[in-house]
């Protein structure tokens, strides 16, 4: 028989030295349902605040909405 123990595995979660502040962006985004893509667009872009990204999305907000939603002005969709 054998025994698989199930493992709450957080792909953004690590034992090792932190990650760097993009790639950590990154991940959380992931985590909340964003496309790669779009994650990797809006962590690699400073301006974008992924605090109110993730209440958007919490609230109930579909991911490319809020990205659409809180767009750094003058940037394109």
């Amino acid at each position: 028989m054998t025994i698989n123990p199930q493992h709450d595995v957080r792909p953004c979660r690590s034992d090792g030295p932190p990650v760097d502040v993009t790639t950590w962006r990154r991940c959380r985004l992931l985590e909340a349902g964003f496309a790669t893509g779009l994650a990797a667009r809006l962590a690699a872009d400073h301006r974008v605040d992924i605090h109110a990204l993730l209440q958007l999305v919490d609230r109930g907000c579909p991911p490319a909405l809020a990205a659409r939603i809180l767009a750094p002005a003058g940037s394109a969709s």
